[in-house]
């Protein structure tokens, strides 16, 4: 099947399948799929177009909206943590976009920059590996606890609430500054940010995972939605480029993002997620490593 803004040829059950492997393995890591379906569709398929970053978040707004409500279901949406990190990223996403497009449209400098994302997304996954192997272990949080999150206060000046009988606090301007610089990278890269945001929401300001995880993902979620319109936008902007998604393959990813999340969070519970995590971090380590030596060789 000819996909023509992608300008490729491939059997229509091939992005849905892969899609769906990759979001199987990366769902049970705590992640979304779309940083290394990016590297699939440059590496594997040939396409390195700025549209493939358009495409990648389309890839988003299809698999994630299930996530999404899951996590509003079960009340573990930090409602003001969440309109933060969407008033931060929607701007940096714009910005991410225009310099993909006047700055990063040759592959090679793209590539790059993507090797540099995926250095730190691994260098993340392992720093995490080794910080579970040294703490201790301590109770898991029953379902009912998951869903007991109360918003305390919500203004200019710091967003507080209340989990599992603790309150955390973060700065309102702090969440805005860190989400709007990592809209900007998600922007470039098409991945929505929302694996980059959360480490730093744990590490620095010392957030709860269960808290975060749905902000993040909406975060993802809506600025995807934007970075799709602006890049759709761009492409009358800039005609001698190719620059808006392609639809009809995106929503392929999507499909199959939206299965491989979803038996990868009912399988989750029987596979070890350090080795989940040790095999991810191998792959992304080696793929940033080709990309950053393939450019400089």
């Amino acid at each position: 099947m000819l996909f023509p803004v992608a300008g490729i040829e491939i059997h229509p059950l091939v992005p849905p399948a892969v899609a769906f492997v990759i979001s199987f393995f990366t769902s049970m890591s705590g992640l979304s799929g779309a940083f290394l379906l990016l590297p699939f569709q440059m590496s594997v398929l040939g396409y390195t177009t700025p549209s493939v970053s358009a495409t990648n978040q389309l890839f988003n707004i299809v698999a994630i909206p299930s996530g999404v409500l899951r996590y509003v279901r079960e009340r573990r949406m930090v409602w003001p943590l969440t309109w933060a990190v969407i008033a931060g990223t929607l701007p940096g996403v714009i910005i991410g976009a225009i310099i993909r497009i006047a700055y990063l449209p040759n592959a090679a400098d793209f590539k790059l920059f993507v090797g540099g994302v995926l250095l730190y997304i691994g260098y993340r996954l392992l720093k995490s590996i080794q910080h579970k192997k040294r703490r201790p272990l301590k109770p898991k949080v029953s379902p009912h606890a998951m869903g007991n999150t109360t918003t305390l206060e919500f203004s200019l000046k710091r967003i507080s609430y209340s989990f599992e009988g603790e309150t955390y606090t973060a700065p309102t301007i702090g969440i805005f500054s860190l989400t709007f610089m990592v809209g900007i990278i998600g922007g470039i890269y098409g991945i929505g940010g929302g694996a980059i945001i959360a480490p730093f929401f744990i590490t620095f300001f010392g957030l709860p995972v269960y808290t975060v995880a749905g902000a993040c993902l909406m975060g993802t979620f809506v600025t995807s939605i934007a970075g799709v319109g602006i890049y759709q936008t761009l492409s009358y902007i800039y005609p001698s480029q190719v620059i808006a998604p392609d639809y009809l393959l995106g929503i392929l990813f999507g499909i199959g993002g939206v299965g491989g999340m979803y038996f990868g969070a009912l399988c989750q519970k029987y596979v070890s997620a350090n080795i989940l995590k040790l095999i991810l971090t191998t792959f992304i380590l080696f793929t940033a490593g080709k990309y950053i030596v393939e450019y400089f060789f």
